[in-house]
């Protein structure tokens, strides 16, 4: 834990807890079918609940820990949820963070769900209560056998929803089952990265996103280790991920370029005074290098010697469509080529294959990890990655293979952004913005960030000019921060009086980025009010 909190489980002892925490979902009604939302910290209690939701045959809902009311409220309404395990409150940077407060806040949008598991972590005074509802984890789960019944479910049954913004519209809501995505991270924890029993895996994630998930279930397949913790990487001090891996003897270190680029100013001191003997590769996902940093961790971290292996995937694909491996050379920034079991290509605007250009990544056979779709939203699935070609998979993303034949990704070909691995859709962004009684209408777009990758600028009309004040402007800011989480907010928030559409009316938000960036505007036929571009380059 942040606070220095140490615990340690076997597999026999996890088992323990997974079958009282399975009893314990029982016993209060939760049964096979039935969606349970996670709203936990990184802790033993939050494996052990992940895991008993799979054992009794219900539904898991991981939860982004650092999610505001809204982005709650909206997850476990789309997907039916009819409980949430969650905790009392935890420490981030020495500061409580009161989950179960924030929680209560999204439930008043939430009349499905009638029962609440709180794990008592901080023993955080005044808690919000409602009788009837709620259950303290410590007056239920340790009364319970540490001996459960499994129950039966098919290989097809659904195991996971788990949300990632698109582009438009709501989250959407992949969904994941008992054989797809468990045997798809382990696959890509064996045969990309070569983690084996025994070894201890530490990617650092939240549950709410797809490495949380991939983490349990791909570890505990390959028979290895995994390591939990609740707090920064950088706190108290700029050393504490260094420590975690030399601590606990961590052999394959999951990190994101965006943390790297913020500790690489506080130096190499305990880097030049440590081996990282049993460190054996680092992992990197949610933002792409730049060489600057890639050279920074080969050297000081990996002493020239041991791999980064980039890893690009999605919450659809259940992990990696790219990666690096332990066997061939590499270049700064390079995938060594697709995952096993991975048809990945690179296709030009006609669909054929394309090397030293960039193209589409697209995917041209199935794989077991493939989401079986978006909850409730069949056609929007087939819409977002199956419309372009026929039979092949669109990632969105765009990529390039090189006289070497490795791959590199150079960033989305849709709209999504973005935020230090943090994905987030723009029209998800906007409903926020929009529900407020003065602002008209808005558009929010992912600038390119040196630390974060992408940072969140939005741009806003008013109903009335006089209301483009810094005051006003801080009071919409918060707003998105409160309702989508911190690591969510605006970096830029502009006053204009129109935005660029299309003749139907649809917001053409490459033209705004355009503009904000003093880039080349491209095509603009499809532009209905050409004045628009000037408010934007106007805006206050």
């Amino acid at each position: 834990t942040e606070n220095g909190e140490t615990v340690i489980l076997s597999y026999s002892e996890l088992n323990d807890r997974v079958c009282q925490v399975a009893n314990a979902l029982v016993s209060i009604g939760i049964k096979k079918g039935d969606v349970v939302g996670l709203f936990m910290p990184m802790t033993p209690e939050l494996v052990s609940a992940f895991l008993a939701i799979c054992k009794i045959g219900a539904i898991l809902l991981p939860l982004f820990s650092g999610y505001g009311p809204h982005a709650i409220a909206t997850r476990l309404t789309d997907a039916g949820a009819c409980a949430v395990i969650t905790a009392d409150g935890f420490l981030r940077r020495g500061k409580e963070v009161p989950m179960k407060r924030l929680l209560d806040s999204a439930l008043e949008e939430c009349p499905l769900v009638t029962r609440v598991l709180v794990n008592r972590k901080i023993n955080l005074p005044d808690t919000p209560w409602t009788e009837g509802r709620d259950v303290w984890w410590d007056e239920i789960v340790p009364n319970q056998s540490k001996r459960a019944e499994t129950v039966k479910t098919s290989a097809e049954d659904v195991v996971m929803i788990i949300y990632t913004s698109g582009t438009t519209g709501r989250a959407k809501g992949a969904v994941h089952t008992h054989c797809g995505f468990p045997v798809k991270a382990a696959q890509d924890m064996a045969h990309a990265m070569d983690l084996r029993p025994g070894e201890m895996m530490y990617w650092m994630s939240d549950m709410g996103w797809m490495m949380g998930p991939w983490l349990v279930f791909g570890s505990l397949l390959c028979g290895a280790g995994m390591l939990f913790y609740d707090g920064a990487p950088d706190y108290p001090d700029p050393d504490r991920l260094w420590r975690l891996v030399e601590d606990h003897r961590v052999t394959h270190l999951g990190i994101s370029p965006v943390l790297i680029r913020a500790i690489m100013p506080h130096g190499t001191a305990m880097l030049d005074s440590s081996s990282f003997e049993h460190l054996r590769a680092i992992g990197s996902t949610g933002s792409p290098w730049d060489p600057e940093s890639w050279k920074w961790v080969f050297e000081n971290v990996l002493k020239s010697r041991k791999p980064i292996l980039n890893y690009s995937g999605g919450t659809e694909i259940s992990g990696g469509i790219l990666s690096g491996n332990m066997l061939t050379p590499l270049k700064p920034c390079a995938f060594s080529g697709p995952v096993p079991g991975m048809a990945a290509d690179v296709v030009n605007e006609l669909g054929e294959s394309v090397q030293n250009e960039v193209g589409e990544l697209v995917i041209r056979g199935p794989w077991i990890g493939m989401t079986r779709g978006f909850w409730n939203d069949k056609q929007r699935y087939l819409d977002s990655y199956w419309r372009r070609f026929e039979g092949v998979w669109v990632h969105g993303d765009f990529a390039a293979i090189d006289d070497d034949g490795l791959w590199y990704i150079l960033g989305r070909s849709d709209d999504t952004i973005k935020i230090a691995g943090k994905r987030v859709g723009p029209a998800e962004v906007e409903a926020i913005l929009n529900s407020h009684p003065d602002v008209l209408e808005s558009a929010a777009i992912g600038i390119p960030d040196e630390i974060k990758g992408e940072i969140l600028a939005v741009y806003c009309v008013v109903s009335d000019a006089s209301k483009a004040t810094e005051e006003y402007r801080s009071e919409l800011i918060e707003l998105v921060s409160r309702e989508l989480g911190k690591p969510l907010k605006p970096s830029f928030l502009g006053f204009t009086s129109a935005l660029p559409k299309t003749r139907n009316a649809k917001v053409i938000r490459r033209l705004i980025k355009a503009v904000h960036e003093d880039s080349d505007l491209g095509d603009t036929s499809g532009l209905e009010d050409a004045t628009t571009i000037d408010a934007i380059r106007n805006a206050t």
